[in-house]
This record gives structure tokens, sequence and C-alpha cells, in this order.
């Protein structure tokens, strides 16, 4: 079978065991034979190389120009490209408005039958066609498609295939069809898969097509911090746990204090009756009382203290919102005995309503993926090889980075029974087969992970980044692994980056209004509400003590991204994009027994400077 696309460039290059440059895999797919290149080209590879770059594919292609017959009358040689396949390798589907305080769940992503497209909460999408269905730029929440454009064949040929944001329209991601990045754009532009078929053959325009596709790699700018790998001090003593719960308590009270007169618990109970008082601590515990009111019992360094909040104070909804051990501020007037604080106003650490996210100061997008489960029977291989096919395409060319936010595999031994259901049983073979699936990443894609509670890590967090042996297996793609959490400085876009184990305690916790797993965004904000990535301690979340508490959200991200759920949702809090990524893994038994219908196949691509955000279904 000829290898005229990049994806199978790639692929045949993933096969004989290389991750390839994509401007060497351009340079591949635009040669006279490209299994001629690719099989000398590997053959002249030196023997310790992992990767592809394009002067290998050049000095391969130079040897074989020498020992072979000039060129014929056309003038091509096997050093010219043509371009890649502008094909579209996974059907896409619609585009986020981040800019929406409530956002966006999966259920605004509807894969079947075309519905009346005046409902701005039914997206429409047409499962006859693989082009991409860009939201109505009109409708700010809504990602529905023009029915009156998506299965028309004399469609406007400059909107039907992008589905890249414009930057320049803050409400509205919807392609600019004469942006540079679209693969639809001027065919009279060198990179353009349309481009005049006259001027195909000529070596300008090939070499113009080869050099759009080379990255530079001087413009990026990754930096990690909050990586707690190899920094681990925890025993599991007493004290451990108590140096962990100070730390927590000073780092989140620092960020209460400018908002109340605090005073400790221990001074609040040689106060006089009837005193004003306000006080930050750990939630020790929370109770209805008889007569319909809540009791909240404070705790700081210094002891306890009760604050009782009466029901006719308009403060349900708050106290709704309180998971034991997150640190709160009671304002209040103490009792005429000063035993008890009656509570006015409660105040979680949150996020400030004025915060300002970065942005990178070029064009490039980051691939925010999560729970990708290889050994599993239900690992969706076919979804993943559509999305590392189209990261060759054109279209992809400003994705330079992919974040991925745990559960690489599927892991051994996780839940009961869970051996019928693996495809792989062995947790290194797993590790190797993802590794395979990475190979067909281009290889100058900047891939940054965290660890979730299916890889082979600690189960309790934070969790370090996977030891030597696992990274060994891993190498080709030279990722950086990280643990989880970790915040990801990208090109001035702070990301903090989550597996999202809490989001099931969360979820159960709290109202189904305020979190719930089909909008796991929701959850993802009452995170954010209370600066702790897992406030309540001794639950299903399990926590290592360490000297410093790891999972405090210290400063404020420009972007939160979960996993764990297999659930898609996304929506701004504040200011802050909350990204939750589904999966790529189809629904299992356990999934079923417990109900989890999952998000699988999808792949959100963010601007970096715009933070818009493009959903793609691969699926």
């Amino acid at each position: 079978m000829p290898l005229e696309s990049n994806a199978r460039i790639a692929k045949a290059l993933a096969e004989r065991g290389y991750n390839a440059e994509r401007e060497a895999v351009t340079l591949l797919a635009g040669a006279t034979d490209p299994t001629a290149a690719i099989a000398a080209t590997v053959d002249r590879a030196p023997d310790e190389a992992l990767r592809i770059t394009a002067d290998h594919v050049r000095e391969a292609i130079d040897h074989t120009d020498k020992s072979a017959a000039p060129p014929d009358e056309t003038g091509q040689s096997p050093v010219e490209t043509k371009g890649s396949s502008a094909t579209e390798p996974g059907a896409t589907e619609t585009v986020a408005d981040p800019v929406t305080t409530d956002g966006a769940s999966a259920m605004d992503v509807d894969t079947g039958a075309a519905s009346d497209p005046a409902t701005t909460d039914a997206p429409t999408v047409d499962p006859g066609t693989a082009d991409p269905l860009t939201a109505d730029p009109t409708t700010a929440d809504s990602p529905t498609a023009d029915p009156t454009t998506a299965d028309s064949p004399t469609a406007d040929p400059t909107t039907a295939d992008s589905p890249t944001a414009d930057p320049t329209t803050a409400d509205s991601p919807t392609a600019d069809p004469t942006t540079a990045d679209s693969p639809t754009a001027d065919p009279t532009t060198a990179d353009s898969p349309t481009a005049d078929p006259t001027t195909a053959d000529s070596p300008t325009a090939d070499s113009a097509t080869a050099a759009d596709t080379s990255r530079d790699l001087d413009l990026r700018d990754l930096e990690v911090g909050n990586d707690m790998t190899g920094r681990s001090t925890g025993t599991g003593e007493y004290s451990d746990f108590v140096t962990t719960f100070r730390d927590r308590y000073e780092r989140l009270s620092k960020v209460l204090r400018g908002r109340v007169n605090h005073r400790p618990a221990e001074a609040i109970a040689n106060m006089p009756g009837g005193s004003d008082a306000a006080m930050i601590g750990l939630v020790n515990d929370v109770r209805s009382t008889k007569s319909g009111h809540w009791l909240v019992e404070l705790e700081d360094t210094t002891g306890t203290f009760p604050a009782l909040v009466m029901k006719d104070k308009g403060l349900a909804d708050v106290v709704d919102e309180i998971l034991l051990d997150e640190c709160v501020a009671v304002e209040g007037t103490l009792a005429d005995d000063a035993g008890i604080l009656f509570a006015d106003s409660l105040h979680f650490p949150d996020v400030p309503r004025t915060h300002n996210p970065g942005g990178a100061d070029r064009h490039v997008q980051a691939a925010l993926i999560s729970d990708v489960h290889v050994g599993s029977d239900e690992f969706m291989a076919d979804a993943w090889h559509s999305f590392a096919d189209w990261l060759h395409t054109p279209e992809a060319d400003p994705v330079e980075y992919i974040l991925l936010a745990g559960d690489m595999v599927e892991g051994v031994g996780v839940y009961p029974d869970q051996d019928e259901e693996l495809d792989i049983v062995d947790i290194y073979e797993q590790y190797e087969a993802f590794a395979e699936h990475l190979k067909e990443v281009p290889a100058d894609t900047e891939i940054v992970m965290i660890p979730g509670n299916h890889d082979a890590v600690r189960l309790a967090e934070p969790q370090p980044g996977f030891n030597d042996e696992i990274r060994a297996i891993m190498d080709v793609h030279d990722a950086r692994i990280v643990s989880n959490p970790a915040t990801v400085s990208v090109e001035g876009v702070e990301v903090l980056m989550y597996h999202g184990v809490s989001l099931d305690e969360v979820i159960a916790e709290l109202p189904e209004e305020k979190a719930s797993y089909d909008e796991p965004h929701k959850a993802m904000y009452q995170l954010l509400k209370k600066r702790h990535v897992a406030p309540q301690f001794g639950g299903h979340t399990r926590v290592a003590p360490e000297e410093r508490d790891y999972l405090v959200i210290e400063d404020v991200p420009d972007v939160f991204h979960t996993g764990h759920v297999h659930k898609l949702g996304w929506g701004k809090y504040h200011n802050v994009l909350a990204v939750n990524s589904g999966c790529w893994q189809a629904q299992t038994d356990f999934q079923k027994s417990v109900n989890i219908d999952p998000d699988a196949g999808y792949a959100p691509i963010l601007d970096l400077d715009t933070l818009d955000m493009t959903v793609r279904k691969f699926s």
C-alpha cells in the first residue's frame, strides 16, 4: 500500500521503533518513493537514534540521489515534497466558548441526529461527514453547527473545513477562514493542501511546505512548578500529618487574612460576650441542630471554637458547600457567655474575580487529554490513531504541546475483577504499548504528563512522577513526567494539572446542582473556591503526609486541567478555565455497574494566545 500521507509515514516509522519530527515526516511523504525513502533513512540512522530528524532524511535522500539515475523529464527528485493530505483523519466536533461562566459539558456535544438549529443547547452533528462542525459565532454558549452548510456540497470552501478558533473574537471560537492556520486558506499559499496544481511539483513550493511544517523550538517556553517528584519526606508518622495540616493552614489563612480581622481560637475564648470576632480555621466538624441551624467547629494552631450558622441568615447555600478539613473564615458576634460565635458571614479562600490570565505572544496550541488506559479491552486504539494522524496535518501545526492528566495505562488490580477486562495483563507491557502509541505523535511535540490512580505510582496524593524503570520505557518521546498535581507554565499560561480523584468525593458530598459527573467542571469550581485540590481527609482520596502540602492551590492558575471521571466538561470560574478532558476508553463492565457513561475520544485544543478552546472528536 502506498504511503501517501504524513500519518502513514509516522506509523511506518513507529512500527520500526522510531519517533519522527514533523518536518522529517513531510520530507519522506514528499519523496518520489516514500517506502524506499523510509528504508534508506532507517538504514542510515545512527544506531542509538530513537528519533528521526529532518537531517537524517535529507542525508538519506541525498545519498540515494547520488547513487540513482538522473531525475526524469519532470525534474522531480526524491527530495521534493508535495505537502500533506488535507483529508481529516478524525471527525471534529464542537467549539467551546470558554467565556461563559457556567461552562459547557459533554452534553453540549451531540453526535446524534440533527436537531432544531434554533435550540442553543442542542448541537447538531452530521454523522455522515468528516468535516468539522463549527460553532455558530452568534451564540455564546452553543456549539451548534449551521445545518444549512454542514452537508452542502456547494458550501463555501473557505469555511467548511476549519475548526480553528478566531483569536480576534473573544466570545466566538469560530474559525476565521482567512487565517494562515486554516487548511482552507488562500489556495495560492505554499502550505495549503489545495494549492494550484500547476505548481505542485515546484521545488520552491515544496520547500516552503517543508519549511512551514518545521517548528522553531527556540520560541518555546515551558516550566514546571510544584513538582514533588524526588522530594518526598513523609514517613507516615503522626508528626508528619501535623506538619502537613499546619502548612495547609498557614498558607490558606494568609489568603483569608486580608478579608477578616482574624483572632486565634484561644484569644476568642477569652474575649467578653457580645464582642465582634472573626476566626480562620480548618473545618473540624459540621452538623445540623434540632432547630435546623448548623454548628461549624473550626480549628487553628491554638485550639477549636464553635460557630453557629442560623438558618435565617441566608447562608444555607454556603454551608452546603463546606467540606471537612478545608480552610474557611467566619465573622460574627460572640454569645453573651462567649462560648459560641454567631456567624454573620462565611468566606472561602477562593479565586479573585479580578484574576487576569496570561497568554502566549504567538499563535500556539496545546492538546489537553487524559485517561488513555492502554491495556484495557476497551482502549479506543482507532480513536487514538485518528488523533495522532490529525497531529500530522497542516491544521494541527500550531499544536506544539500535549498535556496529559494521568492514567496512561489501565493498570493492574485497581478495582475488583479488573483482570477480566484487560487486554494486556502485565503493567510493564502496558507502558511499552503506550510508548508505541506515543511514537505516532510528532517527535517535536512537547509532552507533559502526570500520573493517575491507574498508573504505577503510590495511590496517596501527591503522587510523584514515574520511577526510572517506567521512564526508560517511555523515553522515545522524551516526555516531561511530573507529579500529580503540578503546575506547568506554557508560554505564559499557568496550567494546574491534577488527575482528579478528589472529584469523586466532591460530587458525593455536595448537592447535584453544585457538583455532578455530567458537569465535572462545576466540581472543579469547588476545588478552585477552596484553593485545594483534595481538601477532605480520611475519605476516598488518600493523602500522603509531607513537609509541605503540595495539594494547596497557592497561586491562581489560568487553566485547571483534570481527568479521572471520564466525562467531558469545561467552563470559566472567575476567569480560570476549568477543563475535564474525557477519556480514550469505551465503557467497561465495571463502569456500567457504577452507572458511568464515558465521553471518549475527545481532544480539547486550547489556543494559548487567546485561551479559546476547540473540542475535537476522533471516535
